[in-house]
């Protein structure tokens, strides 16, 4: 007995030789592997400006306003920061942007499993016979009564099976670190979508503000057109004034009332988007509104335009593409390399159930292989050249997309500053233009001024009225557009303390 034991051990020994032998040669070629795997991440080659154009030049100025995460709070509108939170917690859109953050970090731990040997277990338990009348003549029994007897045979085996691919040149990890990026992608997607929802209410909101006032506007102007018409008609009454006055300044009343339909369709379609932004019916979602001159404009105050790179969403998730981007060049550089995979088998096979669990019913099976790809018809190149070509497809997307961030900001303190002069002097034009009217018609009631005049002031006026109302919703909405280019809210720079240092 010995001396099967100590054979038993020999052969064990032999067959372990080559294996560990084999493993040491492959560790050998791991600087081999680092060397094909070497590639460099390409470079963005941004030029980041110092400063905006048009925003503040020095950094202590520029960080005097920075935009808080709920910055619509700013505005000063209760029902504006109500319907705002109601979309952020309603949008639809949000919604699924969450489900694809779930969907991507599912994917991350499906690629993550790779990194782990992947065991099962395996039960087997198989009841056979052979036929009587078929196979060689010493397989069959034959009875004492010289008939044939079939061979039953009985067949019980349990087993644990293990198999693990050794990472050497980083296939696997690389997979991971592109699932992962990709989940990080997905999450900065959610912050796209939601600042686009945000926006997208504040937006309607204010439209639906400017809509109100256009309409009190039109409406007071119909008023102030039928004074005029009652004193011209008082006129023609008297004799003072022709049916060409009267037919004239009707004409006007008409034209204004036609401009009440179109305003109050306006209205109704932004409240019907405010109920599909926040994810109701339209005849669930009430919008008292309001008028924009109750709304306080903000400060803002653009930053650095490096600290772009850092708040804006649509970036960091561009950057994050490019990452995974590059995890899968990597992968696709490791496919070129050896797979390594080393498999194994333990467990007990008996004829019989009350021996299956015997030392003596052990089997066990040890394996490594090694697969080199040599040919593959052009299609490790094909997929590698695929990466590099998304590769360098994302980096342009990244490269546009810090340009177009400086871009949008840009636009949207020029588009402040003008808003806010055109405002200014439209305030001016309409208080001249109320002033103009109200002398033109308190001489027509006097009866010393012609019709004429009184007409071109009326018209002066409500256009003026309206370009204001226009105006001031052009200002507003470009303070949102800053707060969109700059990525909505940030969070507050951390306070270096003495400790700290």
């Amino acid at each position: 007995m010995q001396g099967v034991g100590k054979a038993k051990e020999a052969g064990t020994k032999a067959w372990g030789r080559p294996f560990w032998t084999m493993l040491q040669g492959l560790s050998l070629t791991l600087p081999l592997g680092g060397c094909l795997l070497t590639g460099g991440k390409p470079e963005p080659a941004l030029d980041i400006p110092p400063f905006y154009t048009y925003g503040p030049h020095k950094p202590v100025a520029a960080e005097a306003a920075v935009p808080p995460l709920d910055w619509w709070r700013a505005f000063h509108s209760r029902e504006l920061t109500e319907v705002i939170e109601a979309a952020r917690e309603g949008n639809l859109d949000i919604a699924a942007a969450v489900a694809r953050i779930v969907q991507a970090d599912a994917n991350a731990r499906i690629a993550g499993a790779a990194l782990l040997p992947v065991v099962d277990f395996n039960a087997n338990a198989q009841h056979s016979q052979q036929s009587k009348t078929t196979g060689s003549t010493n397989v069959i029994n034959v009875s004492r009564s010289g008939a044939s007897v079939a061979i039953i045979q009985n067949d019980l085996k349990t087993t644990l099976n293990a198999s693990y691919e050794i990472d050497f040149w980083g296939k696997n990890r690389s997979l991971v670190r592109a699932a992962e990026e990709t989940a990080v992608a997905s999450r900065y997607d959610r912050e796209v979508v939601a600042l686009t929802t945000v926006v997208a209410t504040a937006n309607a909101y204010f439209q639906v503000l400017a809509a109100q006032d256009r309409l009190q506007v039109a409406r007071n102007n119909v008023a102030s057109a039928m004074r005029v018409l009652n004193l011209i008609q008082q006129r023609l009454q008297a004799g003072t004034a022709s049916a060409l006055d009267t037919a004239q300044q009707e004409s006007l009343v008409n034209t204004q009332r036609a401009t009440i339909p179109p305003l109050e369709q306006t209205l109704r379609l932004n409240r019907v988007t405010l109920a599909v932004l926040i994810g109701r019916s339209p005849e669930n979602v009430k919008i008292r509104g309001g008028s924009l001159r109750r709304i306080t404009y903000p400060r803002v105050t653009p930053g650095l335009p490096s600290e772009l790179l850092a708040q804006r969403p649509d970036i960091r998730e561009a950057e994050a593409n490019l990452a995974a981007a590059n995890a899968n060049v990597a992968n696709a550089r490791a496919q070129f390399l050896p797979s390594i995979r080393l498999t194994g088998e333990g467990g007990y096979e008996s004829a019989v159930l009350k021996l299956l669990l015997r030392p003596e019913s052990v089997i066990y099976t040890a394996a490594a292989s090694l697969t080199q790809p040599i040919f593959h018809g052009g299609q490790l190149l094909g997929n590698l050249d695929l990466q590099k070509g998304k590769q360098d497809e994302l980096l342009q997307v990244y490269r546009k997309a810090v340009i177009s961030g400086f871009g949008d900001v840009e636009n949207a303190l020029d588009d402040i500053r003008k808003t806010a002069e055109r405002e200014k002097l439209l305030v001016e034009a309409v208080t001249s233009s109320r002033q103009a009217f109200d002398i033109s018609e308190q001489r027509l009631r006097e009866g010393t001024v012609d019709l004429v005049t009184v007409l071109q002031t009326q018209q002066t006026l409500y256009a003026a009225e309206d370009a204001l109302a226009q105006a001031r919703l052009a200002h507003v909405l470009a303070i949102v557009s800053l707060y969109q280019a700059l990525g909505g809210g940030w969070l507050p720079k951390p306070v270096v303390t003495a400790d700290a240092r």
